[in-house]
């Protein structure tokens, strides 16, 4: 079939966890190919492209990176709006980072809504396994998976993005995850005319 009459899925991913975990620093790897020890903290929201064949469909992932610290948190519901996916990322060498994971989760669904909550797709990133050679590691992947399992089995992948390791199998995952949820959205609003999401989009911008 040629390329260009396949159908492109768009699909919005968001990534959220406390600063400084590597989010930015997971979405450049991916994207760009590139790392850099030293970033600015993210302030409010920024997104990068990738695009992606999965099967004979071609996927846009659009991927969205927030500023971890609390003062962010009030991005509103219009920059979750719209999220076929929901990756949590937090370093495995600070503790803190993984407690906060919870208040992420549940962040998330109270801002964007979603029809399904208990079936909205999350993945769960590990990230900074390089650091010392894993002797500086605070969470064991035993907890992560455990907590993975407390919430309905969400896929787990231990990352690192200055080493490039799982970065690409890690959002692969992601892109299959969203487009599960995109079908799923896809059957459910079929009932609703196309001018009331046009007016969604439009209003969706005002942050």
């Amino acid at each position: 079939m040629d390329i260009s009459m396949k159908r492109r899925t768009l699909l919005k991913v968001i990534v959220l966890g406390d600063s400084g975990v590597g989010k930015t620093s997971l979405m450049n790897q991916y994207v760009y190919k590139k790392f850099h020890r030293q970033y600015k903290a993210t302030i409010g929201a920024d997104f990068v492209t990738k695009e992606l064949q999965i099967d004979d469909k071609l996927v846009t992932l659009q991927v969205w990176d927030t500023a971890g610290q609390e003062r962010f948190h009030s991005l509103g519901a219009a920059f979750y709006r719209g999220a076929d996916c929901c990756v949590l990322v937090y370093d495995v060498n600070v503790s803190k980072s993984f407690e906060t994971l919870q208040n992420w989760h549940e962040e998330f669904l109270k801002q964007a809504d979603p029809t399904d909550p208990e079936a909205f797709p999350f993945v769960l990133l590990g990230n900074k396994i390089d650091v010392d050679g894993g002797n500086s590691r605070a969470v064991s992947e035993k907890k992560a998976r455990e907590w993975c399992a407390s919430k309905g089995n969400i896929p787990y992948f231990e990352t690192s993005a200055k080493e490039d390791y799982n970065v690409d199998e890690a959002f692969l995952c992601i892109a299959k995850t969203g487009m599960i949820n995109e079908h799923e959205q896809d059957i459910y609003f079929q009932g609703i005319s196309e001018t009331v999401s046009e007016a969604e989009q439009r209003g969706s911008c005002a942050c």
